[in-house]
């Protein structure tokens, strides 16, 4: 167990790092951040941070030096970086969790290979390729499916709706990518998720499924809790815990399904780190995702993910910041913004969580 005083690393200097950060100070922790450039979100509420290049194997060595325990708060870090800094001192989540999530490829075939469902998935290496797959895409009439860049790609950057009458060589070049995976279209009827934390002891904390809207591929609404069944809230649950114990995972991860039309839970995508559906729980729960983070990787226990209210959550993405003033005149509204000075165009600048009285 790391007590109270110990230097949390966090590679990594985005939002989800700041919220880290700053759960880690509540609990007494000191946090480093590395990130390649300065001025980061995260490293502007650190008590110290590192700024280099990831390939920069001094500047690594130096901020594992300065650490006593790793994190990442995002899955686009380098993975070889990841490894050097596990060389030194102990990283958690695993380098090798980063790196199944890093590949949808990888990812679903582990998913597939532990007896979690997804939707049905293809590996396309080549225009040539993607050709034969569309054809097949012609029975039924009018089947869909999505090429999705197999490697890094987020906010649906990377990602290009096809279906029988698509034309290959462009449909390969909107991607942008040397290798894709194929993923057959879900008609599902909502979008959720469940964040899971996981303790080196084995123990497990799950928040309650949220229910994830989208607008231009980027995550804009998290209702917590999501409306479902009573079973399908269980067996969601149930795969999201499968998932972090097949995972050996310290740490957390958020869990993404599809529920389809006729009930079916369909895994899409693992986050093995903090996740923007899960901003709701520093306002509603006992616990925040972030605080279950730092719990599991200084071993320490796990904290509550009882809610005391139930939540919306509104991202802030680029000029929307501008309606920051509007929430600090709702008294129902907790504004957190991110200390990013550029504001762009699908950019995620802030959230707003706006508390509700909680339902049964």
């Amino acid at each position: 167990m790391l007590s109270p005083g110990a230097t949390i690393g966090i590679l990594g200097g985005g939002q989800l790092g700041r919220m880290t950060a700053l759960a880690a100070a509540r609990l007494g922790y000191r946090t480093h951040v590395f990130a390649d450039e300065p001025d980061s979100p995260a490293a502007q509420v650190a008590a110290a941070e590192t700024v280099a290049s990831w390939e920069d194997d001094a500047a690594i060595a130096r901020f594992a030096a300065a650490v006593d325990v790793a994190t990442f708060e995002f899955e686009n870090i380098p993975a070889e970086a990841v490894h050097r800094v596990a060389a030194l001192k102990p990283v958690m989540p695993r380098p090798e969790i980063l790196e199944t999530a890093q590949d949808r490829i990888a990812e679903k075939d582990f998913l597939n290979r532990i007896g979690v469902a997804t939707t049905e998935y293809r590996e396309i290496t080549s225009a040539e390729a993607l050709a034969e797959a569309l054809a097949g895409l012609a029975q039924p009439p009018g089947r869909r499916a999505v090429l999705k860049s197999a490697r890094m790609g987020y906010d649906g950057k990377g990602q290009v709706e096809v279906g029988a009458g698509t034309v290959a060589q462009d449909a390969w070049r909107r991607m942008g990518a040397p290798r894709g995976i194929l993923e057959a279209f879900v008609d599902f009827r909502c979008e959720v998720s469940v964040i899971v934390a996981r303790g080196a002891d084995g123990a497990m904390a799950a928040y309650s499924p949220v229910e994830n809207r989208h607008v231009n591929h980027i995550l804009d609404t998290t209702i917590a809790p999501a409306t479902l069944p009573p079973p399908t809230a269980r067996e969601a649950v149930e795969i999201a815990r499968a998932i972090a114990a097949r995972l050996d995972l310290i740490g957390v991860v958020a869990v993404e399904m599809f529920v389809t039309r006729d009930g079916r839970l369909l895994v899409n995508e693992l986050a093995p780190r903090p996740h923007n559906s899960g901003h709701w729980t520093i306002d509603a729960c006992a616990t925040s995702q972030f605080e279950q983070l730092v719990r599991a990787i200084c071993g320490l226990p796990l904290g509550s993910t009882e809610r005391h209210a139930d939540a919306v959550m509104h991202n802030l993405i680029g000029t929307d910041v501008d309606k920051w003033r509007a929430a600090l005149d709702d008294p129902s509204a907790r504004l957190h913004l991110y200390g990013k000075r550029a504001v762009r165009p699908g950019r995620k600048m802030g959230h707003v969580t706006r508390l509700l009285p909680r339902s049964s």
